[in-house]
Protein backbone atom coordinates (compact mmCIF):
# COMPACT_ATOMS: atom_id res chain seq x y z
CA UNK A 1 0.00 0.00 0.00
CA UNK A 2 1.48 3.17 -1.45
CA UNK A 3 0.95 6.24 1.55
CA UNK A 4 0.63 9.71 0.57
CA UNK A 5 1.88 12.29 2.29
CA UNK A 6 -1.07 13.96 3.81
CA UNK A 7 -1.71 17.77 2.94
CA UNK A 8 -1.68 20.71 5.33
CA UNK A 9 -5.34 23.17 4.99
CA UNK A 10 -3.29 25.79 3.06
CA UNK A 11 -2.28 23.41 0.51
CA UNK A 12 -5.32 21.96 -0.22
CA UNK A 13 -6.80 23.80 -3.89
CA UNK A 14 -5.74 26.93 -3.03
CA UNK A 15 -7.71 28.25 -6.33
CA UNK A 16 -10.96 26.84 -5.74
CA UNK A 17 -11.10 29.00 -1.82
CA UNK A 18 -9.99 31.75 -3.13
CA UNK A 19 -12.67 31.46 -5.86
CA UNK A 20 -15.50 30.34 -2.94
CA UNK A 21 -14.65 33.17 -1.24
CA UNK A 22 -15.15 35.77 -4.03
CA UNK A 23 -18.16 34.52 -4.58
CA UNK A 24 -19.88 35.21 -1.51
CA UNK A 25 -21.83 38.45 -1.50
CA UNK A 26 -20.10 41.05 1.44
CA UNK A 27 -22.93 41.61 3.39
CA UNK A 28 -21.00 44.34 5.41
CA UNK A 29 -20.32 46.39 2.60
CA UNK A 30 -23.11 46.37 0.15
CA UNK A 31 -26.93 46.50 2.70
CA UNK A 32 -30.66 46.04 1.44
CA UNK A 33 -31.78 48.87 0.69
CA UNK A 34 -36.19 49.20 0.26
CA UNK A 35 -38.09 52.26 0.08
CA UNK A 36 -40.51 52.28 2.77
CA UNK A 37 -44.28 52.33 2.45
CA UNK A 38 -45.55 56.04 2.48
CA UNK A 39 -48.71 57.14 4.74
CA UNK A 40 -51.70 59.18 3.79
CA UNK A 41 -54.00 60.37 6.46
CA UNK A 42 -57.22 61.20 5.12
CA UNK A 43 -59.71 63.39 7.03
CA UNK A 44 -62.99 63.03 5.36
CA UNK A 45 -66.79 63.99 5.97
CA UNK A 46 -68.32 61.26 4.00
CA UNK A 47 -69.43 58.03 5.98
CA UNK A 48 -70.00 55.54 3.31
CA UNK A 49 -68.80 56.99 -0.37
CA UNK A 50 -65.50 58.26 0.60
CA UNK A 51 -64.30 55.63 2.80
CA UNK A 52 -65.13 53.39 0.14
CA UNK A 53 -63.59 54.87 -2.75
CA UNK A 54 -60.20 55.11 -1.14
CA UNK A 55 -59.78 51.67 0.28
CA UNK A 56 -60.45 50.62 -3.32
CA UNK A 57 -57.51 52.84 -4.31
CA UNK A 58 -55.30 51.78 -1.15
CA UNK A 59 -56.19 48.16 -2.51
CA UNK A 60 -54.57 49.24 -5.92
CA UNK A 61 -51.32 50.73 -4.69
CA UNK A 62 -48.99 48.62 -3.21
CA UNK A 63 -46.47 50.91 -1.85
CA UNK A 64 -49.05 53.61 0.24
CA UNK A 65 -50.31 53.25 3.07
CA UNK A 66 -54.25 54.76 3.55
CA UNK A 67 -56.10 55.72 6.56
CA UNK A 68 -59.39 57.46 6.45
CA UNK A 69 -60.63 58.95 9.45
CA UNK A 70 -64.33 60.09 8.75
CA UNK A 71 -66.47 62.89 10.62
CA UNK A 72 -69.83 62.91 9.10
CA UNK A 73 -72.68 65.64 10.04
CA UNK A 74 -73.60 69.16 10.01
CA UNK A 75 -71.11 71.82 9.22
CA UNK A 76 -68.00 68.91 9.17
CA UNK A 77 -66.21 71.26 6.64
CA UNK A 78 -64.08 72.80 9.16
CA UNK A 79 -64.48 69.99 11.92
CA UNK A 80 -62.37 68.11 9.26
CA UNK A 81 -59.99 70.74 8.73
CA UNK A 82 -59.86 70.74 12.75
CA UNK A 83 -59.11 67.77 13.21
CA UNK A 84 -56.50 67.34 10.49
CA UNK A 85 -54.51 70.33 12.00
CA UNK A 86 -54.75 69.02 15.31
CA UNK A 87 -53.09 65.63 14.37
CA UNK A 88 -50.61 67.82 12.23
CA UNK A 89 -49.29 69.33 15.33
CA UNK A 90 -49.14 66.48 16.88
CA UNK A 91 -47.28 64.21 14.54
CA UNK A 92 -45.07 66.90 13.71
CA UNK A 93 -43.77 66.91 17.57
CA UNK A 94 -43.33 63.13 17.67
CA UNK A 95 -41.47 63.51 14.14
CA UNK A 96 -39.08 65.88 16.42
CA UNK A 97 -37.98 62.89 18.77
CA UNK A 98 -37.02 60.34 16.60
CA UNK A 99 -33.42 59.53 14.61
CA UNK A 100 -32.51 61.06 11.99
CA UNK A 101 -31.69 57.58 10.50
CA UNK A 102 -35.61 57.02 10.74
CA UNK A 103 -37.73 57.27 7.39
CA UNK A 104 -40.54 56.86 8.56
CA UNK A 105 -43.27 59.49 8.74
CA UNK A 106 -40.55 61.92 6.54
CA UNK A 107 -43.05 61.77 3.45
CA UNK A 108 -46.41 60.94 5.27
CA UNK A 109 -48.56 63.08 4.01
CA UNK A 110 -52.06 64.45 6.15
CA UNK A 111 -54.90 65.28 3.76
CA UNK A 112 -58.35 67.54 4.34
CA UNK A 113 -61.40 65.77 1.96
CA UNK A 114 -64.71 67.31 2.09
CA UNK A 115 -67.27 69.24 0.10
CA UNK A 116 -68.24 72.44 -0.79
CA UNK A 117 -71.71 72.23 -0.39
CA UNK A 118 -73.74 74.58 1.79
CA UNK A 119 -71.09 74.35 4.87
CA UNK A 120 -70.96 77.07 7.11
CA UNK A 121 -67.36 78.17 7.86
CA UNK A 122 -65.49 76.51 4.38
CA UNK A 123 -63.28 79.61 4.00
CA UNK A 124 -62.31 79.62 7.98
CA UNK A 125 -61.43 75.26 6.85
CA UNK A 126 -59.22 76.34 3.99
CA UNK A 127 -57.49 78.92 6.07
CA UNK A 128 -56.99 76.32 9.03
CA UNK A 129 -55.51 74.03 6.75
CA UNK A 130 -53.11 76.03 4.75
CA UNK A 131 -51.79 77.87 8.05
CA UNK A 132 -50.49 73.88 9.55
CA UNK A 133 -49.86 72.53 5.95
CA UNK A 134 -52.47 70.57 5.37
CA UNK A 135 -53.30 69.03 2.33
CA UNK A 136 -57.06 69.80 0.67
CA UNK A 137 -58.75 67.80 -1.56
CA UNK A 138 -62.55 69.59 -1.90
CA UNK A 139 -64.87 69.50 -4.38
CA UNK A 140 -67.56 71.89 -5.38
CA UNK A 141 -70.55 71.07 -4.93
CA UNK A 142 -69.86 67.53 -3.54
CA UNK A 143 -67.45 64.25 -3.76
CA UNK A 144 -69.70 62.79 -5.98
CA UNK A 145 -68.27 64.94 -8.74
CA UNK A 146 -64.92 63.58 -8.40
CA UNK A 147 -66.88 59.92 -9.26
CA UNK A 148 -68.71 61.51 -12.14
CA UNK A 149 -65.09 62.15 -13.74
CA UNK A 150 -63.69 58.86 -14.09
CA UNK A 151 -66.94 58.73 -16.66
CA UNK A 152 -67.34 61.56 -18.02
CA UNK A 153 -66.87 65.58 -18.16
CA UNK A 154 -68.74 67.17 -16.02
CA UNK A 155 -69.05 71.29 -16.58
CA UNK A 156 -72.81 72.21 -15.89
CA UNK A 157 -73.16 74.10 -11.99
CA UNK A 158 -75.68 71.93 -10.73
CA UNK A 159 -75.98 71.46 -7.14
CA UNK A 160 -75.33 68.35 -4.62
CA UNK A 161 -78.81 66.17 -5.71
CA UNK A 162 -78.94 66.80 -8.96
CA UNK A 163 -74.43 65.89 -9.06
CA UNK A 164 -75.80 62.77 -7.01
CA UNK A 165 -78.77 62.22 -9.48
CA UNK A 166 -76.66 62.07 -12.39
CA UNK A 167 -73.86 59.53 -10.99
CA UNK A 168 -76.98 57.76 -10.28
CA UNK A 169 -77.53 57.49 -14.11
CA UNK A 170 -74.02 56.71 -14.76
CA UNK A 171 -73.49 54.12 -12.01
CA UNK A 172 -77.14 52.43 -11.39
CA UNK A 173 -75.68 50.73 -8.53
CA UNK A 174 -75.07 54.00 -6.40
CA UNK A 175 -78.33 55.42 -4.37
CA UNK A 176 -77.69 58.25 -2.47
CA UNK A 177 -80.83 57.46 -0.39
CA UNK A 178 -79.73 54.54 0.37
CA UNK A 179 -76.79 52.37 1.44
CA UNK A 180 -75.38 51.73 -1.34
CA UNK A 181 -72.05 52.95 -3.16
CA UNK A 182 -70.83 52.68 -6.88
CA UNK A 183 -68.29 50.30 -7.70
CA UNK A 184 -65.21 52.16 -6.62
CA UNK A 185 -63.01 48.68 -8.18
CA UNK A 186 -63.84 49.32 -11.18
CA UNK A 187 -63.62 53.05 -11.27
CA UNK A 188 -59.92 53.42 -9.96
CA UNK A 189 -59.35 51.75 -13.04
CA UNK A 190 -60.13 55.20 -14.68
CA UNK A 191 -58.38 57.46 -12.19
CA UNK A 192 -55.87 58.77 -14.41
CA UNK A 193 -58.78 60.11 -17.01
CA UNK A 194 -60.69 61.37 -13.50
CA UNK A 195 -57.65 63.27 -12.99
CA UNK A 196 -57.30 64.98 -16.24
CA UNK A 197 -60.79 65.34 -16.49
CA UNK A 198 -60.54 67.44 -12.85
CA UNK A 199 -57.34 69.90 -14.37
CA UNK A 200 -59.23 70.77 -17.57
CA UNK A 201 -62.79 71.53 -14.93
CA UNK A 202 -60.13 73.58 -12.49
CA UNK A 203 -58.50 75.26 -15.81
CA UNK A 204 -62.10 76.36 -17.05
CA UNK A 205 -63.14 77.69 -13.64
CA UNK A 206 -59.98 79.95 -13.74
CA UNK A 207 -61.09 81.17 -16.84
CA UNK A 208 -64.44 82.04 -15.04
CA UNK A 209 -62.59 84.19 -12.96
CA UNK A 210 -64.04 81.84 -10.26
CA UNK A 211 -61.39 79.52 -8.73
CA UNK A 212 -62.61 76.09 -7.34
CA UNK A 213 -66.30 77.31 -8.40
CA UNK A 214 -68.91 74.90 -9.43
CA UNK A 215 -68.40 72.60 -10.58
CA UNK A 216 -64.57 72.05 -9.75
CA UNK A 217 -62.50 69.10 -7.36
CA UNK A 218 -59.19 68.79 -6.57
CA UNK A 219 -59.69 65.14 -5.30
CA UNK A 220 -57.54 64.36 -8.14
CA UNK A 221 -54.30 65.63 -6.65
CA UNK A 222 -54.83 63.17 -3.87
CA UNK A 223 -55.13 60.21 -5.98
CA UNK A 224 -51.48 61.32 -8.11
CA UNK A 225 -50.34 61.62 -4.97
CA UNK A 226 -50.84 58.21 -3.57
CA UNK A 227 -50.24 56.89 -7.52
CA UNK A 228 -46.51 58.55 -7.35
CA UNK A 229 -45.99 57.21 -4.14
CA UNK A 230 -47.15 53.57 -4.58
CA UNK A 231 -44.85 53.61 -8.11
CA UNK A 232 -42.15 54.62 -5.34
CA UNK A 233 -41.24 58.25 -6.73
CA UNK A 234 -40.87 60.80 -3.88
CA UNK A 235 -43.06 63.82 -4.14
CA UNK A 236 -42.74 66.07 -7.21
CA UNK A 237 -43.00 69.70 -7.56
CA UNK A 238 -46.78 69.25 -9.27
CA UNK A 239 -47.81 67.21 -6.05
CA UNK A 240 -46.99 68.94 -2.99
CA UNK A 241 -45.43 66.77 0.08
CA UNK A 242 -47.03 67.17 3.64
CA UNK A 243 -46.15 70.22 5.14
CA UNK A 244 -47.14 72.53 2.09
CA UNK A 245 -50.38 72.80 1.29
CA UNK A 246 -52.28 72.21 -2.29
CA UNK A 247 -53.53 75.60 -2.46
CA UNK A 248 -51.99 78.56 -2.31
CA UNK A 249 -53.88 81.53 -0.28
CA UNK A 250 -56.54 83.03 -1.99
CA UNK A 251 -59.08 86.21 -1.05
CA UNK A 252 -62.86 85.39 0.11
CA UNK A 253 -63.70 86.64 -3.00
CA UNK A 254 -61.85 83.95 -5.12
CA UNK A 255 -62.82 81.31 -2.68
CA UNK A 256 -66.73 81.72 -2.75
CA UNK A 257 -69.32 80.76 -5.42
CA UNK A 258 -69.94 82.41 -8.63
CA UNK A 259 -71.40 86.31 -8.90
CA UNK A 260 -73.04 84.77 -11.74
CA UNK A 261 -73.35 81.35 -13.20
CA UNK A 262 -70.74 80.50 -15.16
CA UNK A 263 -71.02 78.96 -18.67
CA UNK A 264 -71.74 75.67 -19.30
CA UNK A 265 -69.14 74.43 -21.67
CA UNK A 266 -70.59 70.44 -21.54
CA UNK A 267 -73.90 69.94 -20.11
CA UNK A 268 -74.58 66.36 -18.34
CA UNK A 269 -76.91 64.66 -20.66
Amino acid sequence: MVRYPSMTPSQRSPRRSKRSARSLPDLKRHGFHYAPKRRFILFCEGEKTEPAYFAAISRASSNAMIEVISYPGVGVAYTVAEKASQYAKTNKKKRRGRSKKMSFGKYDQVWAVFDRDDHPRFDEAIDLCQSHGINIARSNPCFELWLILHETDYNKPNSRHKVQTFLHELRPEYNRKGSKTPDCEDLVGRVKDAEKRAETQLRNRELDGCPFGNPSTTVGRLTQAIREASEGSLPSSATPSAGKGTEHAASAATRGEPQSEPPALRAPP
